[in-house]
């Protein structure tokens, strides 16, 4: 979790206004989106806008090279008919190709393209109507020649006009139409006078031809209306993405509010408790041991024996309460120094020994030997292993063993095994027993004194070493409860010196000085 900042503190638990109008924005927008995916029998208007749009830019790109098109067809055409007819039919071209190009420019920059689709639509269509009966005249334009070049020029020219009419109008099929409709008209009008059987079947191929292309524009239709959904599907998840990661972080801010309301709340109440709890635990001990006398009553003596137990068991669960609040938050500051790992758990079993000799339980500790000292935390280390031991010692009935051992892991680390012969805890249950104030049925049935937060400290304070917990238990036979320290924390054992009968140092890894001089 990330520090929380000043700005947090002085917001305090209130939710940011910005962040809270931008949640709604994206709220807003992932219902629209939805609408628009969700709008069942006609196309979304939305995609209708959007196909219109498309057509637009098409015609506004294509215009140039269309109009390249007219110039050479018209150099054509006056092989067989006079210049001055042929410039007239080329200037309504250049009129009506004009007239589309103002539509679609005019289109891609109003702003009230989106209110009025319906309007442009129309405009479209009669601009394609208007260029199509233009193209079409060029049946009128070369009907009187009786050359048969001219009658392929016308048909080549009415085909090729089909062909780009249907694929730059895909996106608005009512244009499609509008366009091919004069064409095909004119192709058969161009084959009726002649009547030829040559004629009539390339009629029928031409309009044929016409009809593929319909198929075609439709296709591409098609495809750009998926297309369109499929990119409106992409900005739907966006969408939902971006209004997960809002309430992630809207979670996220709630979070650190929460963590930073319970750091405070924990260090006040560590004062405020501490302090009264002080008085406590000092004036009970005196009058435990009554040093100022004998009390009157010999059962006062016991309820202030009470009354101090009392306060040293709250005293260490404000403690553990705090360790583990630090731990937790990625607070607890590991304060590493060199640390004989045997040591710490020799001198933890010596100050729980009267403890398990009152429980008549023996307590084994097996060291392997030479071990290194490792780079830990002293203190950290030495509460580790005391709740281990004291748990062992606790849960174990009386006449059972408790076996300590100390060691080398397979990969060059050293661990701590602390095993008894208790109840054991159900496996369902070390996942209970592990978080913070979980306690197993076993404790609950032998109502042992305890706050459940022993294990979650030791769990957080090894993770904080870079090792491993391991607990594993069986009803009825015991529980093995293992931290392992990594290699890492190792340290590497220094060669072991020794004198020779001159006092002088006759380390292996160290040269003889009379040799290093013949060397040289």
């Amino acid at each position: 979790m990330s520090e929380v900042t000043a700005e947090m503190i002085e917001r305090g638990r209130g939710a940011d206004p910005a962040a809270a109008v931008q949640r709604r924005r994206q709220a807003q927008k992932l219902r629209e989106m939805r609408g628009r995916l969700t709008a069942g029998g006609s196309i979304p208007n939305a995609f209708e806008i959007e196909l219109m749009r498309l057509f637009a830019h098409s015609r506004r790109s294509a215009t140039p090279v269309v109009a390249v098109l007219v110039v050479a067809i018209g150099l054509t055409a006056s092989l067989w008919v006079p210049w001055l007819y042929v410039s007239l039919w080329v200037s309504l071209l250049f009129v009506s190709l004009a007239l589309s190009f103002w539509f679609a420019a005019t289109y891609l920059v109003a702003d009230d393209a989106e209110t009025d689709a319906q309007g442009w639509r129309r405009k479209f269509a009669l601009a394609e109507a208007i260029q199509g009966v233009v193209w079409a005249m060029v049946v009128a334009l070369l009907l009187p020649v009786q050359d048969p070049a001219a009658r392929t020029f016308v048909l080549f020219v009415l085909l090729l006009v089909a062909a780009m009419t249907a694929m730059i109008s895909s996106t608005i099929p009512i244009a499609v139409y509008c366009g091919l409709m004069p064409i095909t008209v004119a192709l058969i009008a161009y084959a009726a006078p002649t009547g030829g059987y040559d004629t009539i079947m390339l009629t029928v191929l031409a309009v044929g031809a016409q009809l593929y292309f319909v198929v075609l524009s439709n296709r591409l239709y098609s495809s750009s209306l998926e297309g369109l959904s499929f990119r409106q599907e992409k900005d739907a998840l966006i969408a939902e993405l971006e209004q997960a990661k809002a309430n992630s972080d809207e979670a996220r801010r709630r979070a650190e509010e929460a963590n930073l309301a319970k750091s405070r709340f924990l260090a006040t109440m560590s004062h405020e408790l501490r302090t009264p709890l002080n008085a406590i635990l000092g004036f009970s001990e005196v009058m435990k041991n009554e040093l100022f006398g004998a009390h009157a009553v010999p059962a006062y003596r016991e309820y202030a024996g009470d009354i101090h137990n009392s306060g040293q068991h709250l005293l260490m669960l404000i403690n553990e309460i705090l360790d583990l609040s630090r731990v937790e938050a990625g607070r607890y500051e590991l304060k590493d120094e060199t640390v004989n790992l045997a040591y710490v758990v020799e001198d933890c079993q010596h100050l729980l020994a009267m403890r398990a000799r009152t429980k008549n339980i023996s307590v084994a500790v097996s060291i392997a030997p030479d071990l290194p000292r490792v780079w830990a935390d002293e203190r950290a280390m030495r509460q580790i292993t005391l709740n281990l031991l004291s748990n062992a010692i606790k849960f174990t009935p009386q006449g059972g063993s408790v076996t300590v051992k100390v060691g080398w892991t397979g990969s060059g680390g050293q661990y701590v095994s602390v095993r008894d012969t208790g109840p054991g805890i159900p496996e369902e249950e070390i996942p209970i027993v592990l978080s913070s104030f979980g306690r197993g049925s076993m404790a609950l049935k032998q109502a042992e004194e305890g706050t459940g937060l022993g294990l979650p400290i030791v769990k957080g304070l090894v993770e904080l070493h870079g090792g491993a917990f391991i607990l594993r238990s069986k009803v009825r036979e015991g529980t093995n409860a293992t931290f392992v320290l990594p290699p890492e924390r190792v340290m590497d054992a220094l060669p072991k010196i020794t004198m020779d009968a001159a006092g002088r140092s006759t380390d292996a890894h160290q040269p003889d000085p009379r040799q290093a001089s013949r060397a040289a």
